[in-house]
């Protein structure tokens, strides 16, 4: 009769839930409610010591339980949705299930491997292993063993990576040290009473674990009394040495990273690569621009924009990873949407790059170059660049040899270079950068998968002992503030909003950025009515300008929204379910980004689904302002695009940075006696190459007991890589809630 009316099971209990008929709801719940799991335990891969927390969630009937399995035996106290272990041991890891059940019903959760990583400085196991991010904490340096005289200061250091930020705690012979909380430890003056062991105790509010146990050896001396206390002043990274004389006006970076070729292979490495070096380049104090995907006119406005930030005394660094090519000792970076038979004239020339660099003075200028360095048969430019000034600055570092190939490594959807895979373990290393790039060198040459096929190579003229870790002594000059807000303006994400509805449903959006061009959007219920039994807000009708991939939007997890770096630590974790959209190639947005939040909802007593719309302009986030998309105007003065008055700085279009274009010989523009190189092209314009020219990108399988065909360009598809490890740790500057 009631079904006869419409009525469904829903409004039906609702009715006897406000009625109090307790017994009759119970009945229903229980006969007909069928028990979900909504969240599901996930694989960790943790060190041993760690804490971990495996959860899982169901919606169902009233009162649900809860049991936890390790392989087939019961875990004592594990009834809650939670499973805490405290310290993670080798004989608690193991596969983990957890059984949900009302009465004689029940339901499985998918099983959880749960493996442990044993720390050590020698421990390949850990170093190879990717960090998963629900882990959240890692020691990325350890302390080290001290022989010193009495009367000598010594020096502990622990850094670690983590989400929420990390804490210390430094121990004597298992003993709390007194103020010893920072990632140093310092002992001014030591005596016989400090010999001992030591160890640091890193947590946040999820997570601990301990870094290796160092000791500590005195000699005899006639000096007493030490303190211990930490060093706040000082802000080195990495491991002691020679104090240095030198430090930097202020450090910058632009890393790009080419991966979806329209007309070539694409690549996997690049993503990771620069996540990752972007990551520890920060730890650095670096000022980092990171690209993914740009054309050839996003390149040249990129650098363009990227020269604008270097001057007197600043440290500058540029990243590519990609396809690219050298020819007469020249190298040129492949961009996005360079022709199948690409010459210099579609690609950007890396020496012009370093001569403008080298006018704007800086101290330091360093190269690395992920690309290949095979000779290009369709291009036979020889450039010819004006006159370079005497420096004694430069560094170049080459992921590959002359006429050789830099290949990545393909594992599960992850990827690194060979080169960056390396370059993380040695980049914070406090010492002259090319003595630090040596010795990537040398670990690269113990890798048996690309021995005889890809060895960095270094090239420099680096006088002075400047190091990446050198200390920024900064300055309150218009051009040190100018360079801020510059950097800045290409690193703003909008402000969390919350949208309210008719319906009273209130929606929360949020933003996130894993790169400066590529953004995720998030939405989450934050209230609704108790009459409305469900709904959601999804997002619709984006600025035309922008291309968007509809499989990447409205998804329940970062992986469906085509995001593969594990920063969902850097968002909210609310129990409340959320909505991800991924917007690339923000670069080519050229109005204010714009976008409609599609409420659906339904009524406890309603069939039918109602729908209420809100429009959201949200400007132009990230990079974006910058307006890479658009040639420069030919500009050869140092001056930047700010100008400045007595009162306040004030921004205008960078449309006027100095030129950067192509070599002589090609469609350019010499406009001064410095070489100033421009170009006039409209963005995607290419000179179309004859079909008959030999395409690029020769290719070459090599088979080997060891691994997989090694592709030409950069692909490495192998089992495994000794000694390299996975880790991105979050970005803190990077999102607002």
């Amino acid at each position: 009769m009631l079904a006869e009316r419409g009525c469904t099971l829903a409004f039906l209990l609702q009715c006897l839930r406000k009625m109090e008929h307790h017994q009759a709801v119970e009945y229903l719940t229980t006969a007909v409610e069928q028990i979900q799991i909504t969240v599901q335990p996930q694989a960790q891969q943790v060190l041993e010591g760690s804490r971990v927390v495996l959860s899982c969630r169901a919606s169902g009937p009233p009162a649900l339980g809860y049991q936890w399995f390790r392989g087939k035996e019961e875990i004592s106290g594990g009834n809650a949705p939670d499973l805490v272990v405290p310290f993670l041991t080798v004989a608690e890891q193991g596969h983990y299930i957890c059984r949900v059940n009302h009465g004689e019903k029940f339901i499985f959760s998918k099983w959880a491997h749960v493996r442990v990583i044993r720390s050590g400085n020698s421990s390949s196991e850990a170093s190879s292993t990717f960090f998963s991010a629900t882990s959240g904490l890692r020691i990325t340096y350890q302390p080290k063993h001290q022989t010193v005289s009495e009367g000598e200061a010594v020096l502990l250091q622990c850094f670690a990576e983590g989400n929420p930020p990390p804490q210390y705690q430094w121990y004597r012979n298992k003993g709390p040290l007194a103020s010893a909380t920072q990632h140093k430890l310092k002992i001014p003056c030591v005596t016989t009473a400090d010999r001992g062991k030591y160890y640091c105790r890193v947590y946040n509010l999820y997570h601990e674990i301990r870094s290796n146990e160092v000791t500590i050896n005195i000699g005899p001396s006639s000096m007493y009394d030490a303190n211990w206390k930490p060093d706040e002043e000082d802000g080195s990274i990495g491991p002691t040495r020679q104090l240095s004389n030198f430090y930097a006006t202020d450090k910058v970076a632009l890393l790009i990273g080419n991966m979806n070729y329209l007309h070539h292979r694409q690549l996997r490495a690049p993503m990771a690569d620069v996540h990752e070096l972007t990551n520890l380049l920060r730890q650095l104090d670096f000022k980092v621009v990171s690209l993914l995907d740009l054309n050839r006119q996003e390149m040249h406005s990129a650098v363009t924009e990227f020269l604008l930030l270097l001057d007197r005394g600043v440290y500058g660094l540029l990243y590519f990873a990609g396809h690219g090519y050298e020819n007469y000792g020249n190298s040129f970076m492949v961009p996005l949407d360079a022709p199948a038979s690409y010459t210099s004239e579609h690609c950007l020339w890396v020496q012009s790059v370093l001569q403008r660099m080298q006018e704007r003075e800086t101290d330091l200028n360093v190269f690395l170059l992920d690309m290949c360095r095979k000779r290009n048969l369709n291009d036979d430019t020889i450039p010819q660049p004006g006159p370079w000034k005497v420096t004694a600055n430069i560094v170049f570092g080459y992921a590959t040899c002359v006429d050789a190939e830099a290949y990545e490594v393909n594992k599960d959807d992850l990827s690194n270079g060979i080169f960056i895979s390396y370059l993380k373990k040695r980049l914070m290393e406090d010492e002259k950068v090319t003595v630090m790039l040596d010795r990537v060198g040398e670990d690269m040459g113990q890798c048996r998968i690309t021995q005889g096929r890809q060895a960095l190579e270094l090239r420099s003229n680096l006088s002075e002992r400047r190091a990446l870790t050198d200390k920024i002594q900064s300055t309150d000059c218009p051009v040190t503030s100018a360079r801020n807000l510059q950097w800045a303006i290409a690193h703003v994400l909008p402000e969390s909003r919350t949208l309210e509805f008719e319906c009273g449903v209130k929606v929360q959006l949020g933003f996130a950025a894993e790169f400066s061009n590529i953004m995720i959007i998030y939405t989450r219920i934050l209230e609704k009515p108790k009459d409305i039994e469900h709904c959601t807000a999804q997002l619709s009708d984006f600025s035309e300008d922008l291309e968007i991939d509809l499989k990447h939007t409205n998804q329940e997890s970062l992986l469906e929204a085509g995001s593969i770096l594990p920063i969902a630590e850097c968002l909210p974790q609310p129990e409340v379910p959320k909505l991800y959209t991924r917007l690339k190639a923000l670069q080519r947005l050229k109005k204010e980004l714009t976008f409609t939040v599609c409420l659906n909802y339904q009524y406890s007593n309603l069939e039918e689904e109602l729908q209420e719309r809100q429009t959201v302009s949200i400007g132009k986030p990230l990079v974006s302002k910058l307006n890479l998309h658009e040639p420069r105007v030919p500009h050869c003065s140092s001056s930047s695009s700010f100008e400045f008055n007595s009162s306040s700085l004030t921004t205008e279009s960078s449309m006027m940075a100095e030129g950067l274009g192509e070599p002589s010989g090609m469609s350019s523009s010499s406009t001064s006696a410095n070489t100033c190189w421009t170009y006039y092209s409209n963005p995607g314009e290419t000179s179309e190459v004859p079909p008959s020219t030999k395409v690029n990108l020769p290719e070459e399988n090599l088979d080997t007991d060891e691994c997989q065909s090694l592709s030409a360009g950069k692909s490495l598809p192998c089992t495994r890589v000794d000694d390299i490890s996975y880790r991105f740790s979050n970005m803190p500057d990077f999102h607002s809630f």
